[in-house]
């Protein structure tokens, strides 16, 4: 709203000329992020204490996490206020892309909103049921495929994709296109939610990501950097550099209070929400393959709870790890809680950096 109020008065007060800037208005995002989390915060808190928006802790979980019982959740809807209102503030709003990933984003946290409610306030332990939640996902990321596919504003998600360490080289995937793309948001979202375990976790993770992205979205919209570094040069696609601000922003305002012990989860109203953009963003920066890099951690996570149930399945009931997904793993053998999540966090940021390193070898 500010882009479009003020910028197009830059012909009467030069100093509006800054709001051309896409590196300004995504420091703007980022900043405006905090502060709302850091407002908002204190009063979420007060409302789902007063309503009784209580996490219920699982019986089969780590027993050190029963002390958790009670912790506030739904906190996803301070996640989603200090992405969705600073994005409307500082970007683009004609903006193809900045458009589609607020869609996913809403989408999405609807779904996980309901389920939250479900389990937090209605007293259904399995909340939203498995398939219907499942089926939200899978029409988001038909829709998604098909706007791109028909109606996006190029050729260039022509049902290829790019393949991390190659300049020259593309995965054309032809009728599976579709699909892919249901696949990497259906699996993504699900990775951060998956990963939501531990205090800070999931969010620290997930700003790591949005930092990644935010990189490559502005160099993916200059046609100088894009060209020199080889990859696609995408119009427009900048914009997408202050959702993942304003994201980045977000992850550290709700870090205030979702670090360690935490006094608010997120839930799936912000996991499923996250992990959908996340998606959305590598698919739209044709970067699919990368994500499985930049989201490591995320994949590693998943990873471990399908070769927990395999193994289980198929080897008489025998398991790899002492619990899966793979942080309660680290939990059983003894490591702290903090200590889990800050070397996750440090795992996960060498993955963006190895991320970011495929940029120049090709």
């Amino acid at each position: 709203m500010l882009y479009h109020l003020l910028y197009p008065l830059t012909s009467e007060i030069s100093g509006f000329n800054i709001f051309r800037y896409i590196t300004f208005r995504s420091a703007g995002a980022m900043v405006t992020a905090i502060i709302i989390c850091l407002i908002l915060g204190p009063l979420f808190l007060r409302l789902l204490n007063k309503f009784q928006v209580k996490e219920h802790i699982r019986s089969d979980g780590p027993q050190s996490h029963k002390s958790k019982e009670g912790t506030p959740t739904m906190g996803g809807l301070i996640i989603l206020s200090g992405i969705i209102i600073p994005t409307l503030l500082w970007a683009n709003l004609t903006n193809y892309y900045v458009l589609l990933v607020l869609a996913v984003t809403l989408w999405l946290g609807l779904i996980g909103f309901m389920d939250d409610y479900l389990k937090a306030i209605m007293n259904q332990p399995k909340g939203l049921v498995g398939r219907v939640k499942l089926a939200g996902q899978i029409v988001l990321g038909l829709a998604f495929a098909l706007g791109l596919s028909y109606w996006g504003p190029l050729d260039l998600y022509d049902g290829t994709t790019t393949i991390p360490f190659f300049k020259n080289y593309v995965l054309n995937l032809g009728v599976f296109y579709v699909p892919f793309i249901v696949l990497v948001i259906t699996g993504s979202s699900n990775a951060v939610n998956l990963t939501d375990g531990l205090d800070g976790l999931a969010i620290g993770l997930s700003a790591i990501c949005f930092v990644t992205f935010a990189i490559l979205a502005y160099i993916s919209g200059r046609a100088d950097y894009s060209s020199y570094l080889q990859i696609n040069y995408i119009p427009g696609i900048g914009e997408l550099t202050i959702y993942c601000s304003a994201a980045m922003g977000a992850a550290a305002g709700f870090l205030w209070f979702n670090s360690y012990p935490a006094q608010v989860f997120m839930g799936d109203t912000g996991s499923l929400a996250l992990g959908g953009a996340i998606g959305a963003i590598a698919i739209l920066l044709k970067q699919e393959l990368l994500l499985v890099i930049i989201g490591g951690v995320f994949v590693i996570e998943v990873l471990s709870v399908v070769l927990q149930v395999l193994s289980y399945r198929y080897r008489g009931g025998k398991r790899i790890f002492k619990m899966a997904p793979l942080h309660h793993h680290f939990e059983l053998l003894g490591w702290p809680e903090p200590k889990v999540v800050i070397r996750f966090w440090i795992i996960g940021a060498l993955c963006a950096l190895v991320a970011l390193a495929t940029l120049k070898i090709r």
